[in-house]
This record gives structure tokens, C-alpha cells and sequence, in this order.
């Protein structure tokens, strides 16, 4: 006897299990019909009015879309890549032209080792001096880590250059197939491009050396133009790429340079700078003081020779005031002179003179007789 076939059927079981089936299978049609639907309008996006779309179909261009709504093909038959417009200006910062993060240590260690020399120079010869420390030897670094940020100028000078770059997108589609290799090509032709311009100048040209040239008007000049030139040179090797068919489909807008010296030379250029100002005050002092005397000089001159001009004015009107009296007799009798006139005022004037005489002796100039005098043998 089969036990099957008397056995009785459950159909309340039975069917709850065809609906708990039957509920699954429909929540995954709707989930399936969800997820296709989102995927099939995945690529349905608002574009940012400063941005541009590029639609690739299997890799491939297939266009481009300014801002506004894209409708195109899910994944994998087309993909959408957001790029910035022209009017958008973007900006990079070179790190080639920064300094070595281990140069820069090796700068703080030397700095130490110079502090430690000091301080043990001052120990030796009894001067005060801070905390001792021996001198370490932190070994040599390489000449291209040593000068790592540093460019040479064309009268072999030596400075730090510090770049940003501001660019835009002028192709969209070179821009996105390039997009990966960007930065470092944009490092690298801006590294190229600081080289040949710091080569074909003096450092005065980059920045203020020597502050007693500020008065050169084309030193002035060259710093001014020196992004310009910079900007001009990046770009000319953008355009010998986009020749070579290697375009990266941007533009050079502007390049914001900052220049300094290295921090090594920054202390020896403060004391030749502190020394020309030095210098300066003093030749100041020095025109002041010859200045002042040299007044003085002009003042004391002009007194000597207003006391001697007046002294020479009162000599010549007391003479003349003297021989007033003779001239004007004289010049009044001429032919018809009377010598005994002249005579007589010469017997008044000649006895006041000769009143103030101790002892007056006369000789007759036309005697014949000898006369001697009393004094001193020489």
C-alpha cells in the first residue's frame, strides 16, 4: 500500500511557500528594473556652466558639450569626463623648483655645525658663548640634491625661484587624454623654462641684489617683464608639443614668480648690506661735518676780509684827511707857488711833531762842520 497516496496534502503550506516565491521573484524584477534604469541614465548630468563635457564612445571622441544637460549612452558604450571651460583659470604649483626635502635638512645641520664651530671658538678663547655642542658630520650630498631649487644666472649667481602656474583648457579632448601626465609634464617645462630665462640674465635682473643699483631703470625693467617672459617661454614649448602632435591642450595665462636668495647667502648679503648702509651714513656724516666747516671757512673769510677792507678804507681816509692840507695848497698855487707859504705850514706842523720829542739837537745842513752823536757801538 502506498503511504503517498493516503497520505493527506497540505495546501495552506503549499501555498505560502508559492507566495513567499512568488513576492521574492517580483522584488527582484523591481530591484533589477531599478538598477537598469539608473545605469540607463547614468549618464544623464547637468554640466556646471563653466565647465565643458567630453563624451567618449569606446575611447573614442565622439563630441563635446558646453554647459547645459547631456543626455548619453550608460557604461561602457559612452563615458562622460568633466572638464573645466576657457573662461576658467586654473593653477598649478611647480614642485621642481622647490628645495629638496633632505637639502633642506642638510641645511639646518650645517647651520647647527656653524652655531657649534661659534660656540667652541668663543669656548677656546675664554669669550661667553651658549650651550656646548661638538660639531657632527653629517656627509656630503650630491651635486644635484645640493643645488636642488637653486638656478643659475648668467653672471653666475645663484637664487631660489618659487613658481605658480595659471593656465586653461583651450581642448577639451588632448586636456583628458593627458590629464594623468599633466602635472609633471607641466613641472618639467616649467623647470626647463626658469632655467633658460635665469641663464640669459644677471641676478640684479630677479631680484634685488644690490640695493645700491636701484637706480639702473633696466634692471628695473627686466624684474618687472620677467614673468611675462617666463609665461612666453612655458608656452612656446606647449606649442612645439601641440606640434608634435603631443598636445596637452591648455594655455599659459600667467606665471606668479617669487624670488629670494638662498638661505645660506642670506646672511652674508644682510652684512654687505649692513655695511653699505654703514657706509652710506657715515660718508653722510662726512659731507656734514666738511659742510659745516666749509661754512665756517666762507664766514670766518668774509669777516677777514670785511675787517681788512674797512681797515684799509680808515688807513686811506686818514692819510688823505693827513696830506689834505698839502695837496690842496699844492694844487692851488701851482705855477705861482709861494715857498715860504709852504714853508711856514711846515714850521707848524714840525713843531707839534717835535714837541713830543724828549730832547730835539739842530744841524745846519750847509755847515761844514762835523757832528757826532752819542750811542752804542754796534
Amino acid at each position: 500500500m502506498n503511504p503517498s497516496a493516503t497520505a493527506p496534502i497540505d495546501t495552506a503550506r503549499v501555498g505560502a511557500g508559492a507566495q513567499t516565491v512568488q513576492i521574492a521573484f517580483w522584488f527582484v524584477v523591481a530591484f533589477a528594473l531599478l538598477a537598469a534604469s539608473a545605469w540607463a541614465m547614468s549618464n544623464i548630468v547637468q554640466i556646471p556652466a563653466d565647465s565643458r563635457a567630453v563624451v567618449l564612445r569606446f575611447g573614442a571622441l565622439d563630441r563635446l558639450q558646453d554647459g547645459g544637460l547631456l543626455i548619453a549612452w550608460p557604461r561602457p558604450f559612452e563615458e562622460v569626463v568633466l572638464v573645466p571651460g576657457r573662461a576658467r583659470v586654473l593653477q598649478a604649483r611647480i614642485g621642481g623648483l622647490e628645495r629638496d626635502a633632505r637639502a633642506l635638512q642638510a641645511d639646518k645641520a650645517g647651520d647647527d655645525d656653524a652655531s657649534s664651530s661659534a660656540s667652541l671658538l668663543a669656548d677656546k678663547w675664554g669669550l661667553q658663548s651658549g650651550p656646548e655642542s661638538p660639531p657632527t658630520d653629517h656627509g656630503r650630498l650630491s651635486d644635484a640634491l645640493a643645488g636642488s631649487g637653486y638656478v643659475l644666472t648668467g653672471d653666475n649667481g645663484i637664487a631660489h625661484l618659487s613658481a605658480t602656474v595659471l593656465y586653461r583648457v583651450i581642448d577639451a579632448y588632448a586636456f583628458v587624454l593627458q590629464s594623468d601626465h599633466l602635472s609633471a609634464a607641466l613641472d618639467r617645462l616649467t623647470v626647463a623654462a626658469v632655467v633658460k630665462v635665469s641663464a640669459s640674465r644677471d641676478l640684479d635682473s630677479l631680484l634685488v641684489a644690490r640695493p645700491e643699483l636701484l637706480a639702473s631703470g633696466q634692471a628695473a625693467v627686466q624684474r618687472e617683464h620677467l614673468s611675462g617672459d617666463l609665461a612666453l617661454a612655458i608656452q612656446a614649448r606647449l606649442d612645439a608639443l601641440r606640434n608634435g602632435g603631443a598636445s596637452l591642450g591648455i594655455e599659459i595665462v600667467r606665471v606668479d614668480i617669487q624670488a629670494s636668495f638662498p638661505a645660506a647667502a642670506v646672511k652674508a648679503f644682510d652684512a654687505v648690506l649692513s655695511s653699505l648702509q654703514t657706509a652710506d651714513r657715515t660718508i653722510a656724516e662726512a659731507r656734514t661735518a666738511a659742510e659745516t666747516v666749509r661754512q665756517g671757512a666762507q664766514q670766518r673769510t668774509s669777516e677777514i676780509l670785511h675787517s681788512a677792507q674797512a681797515a684799509a678804507t680808515e688807513r686811506l681816509a686818514n692819510a688823505q684827511a693827513e696830506t689834505a692840507t698839502i695837496d690842496r695848497l699844492e694844487g692851488s698855487l701851482g705855477e705861482r707857488m709861494d715857498h715860504g707859504l709852504v714853508e711856514r705850514v711846515y714850521r707848524d706842523r714840525v713843531q707839534s711833531i717835535l714837541a713830543k720829542a724828549g730832547k730835539v739837537t739842530t744841524v745846519d745842513p750847509r755847515a761844514a762842520s762835523n757832528l757826532i752823536l752819542p750811542g752804542k757801538a754796534p
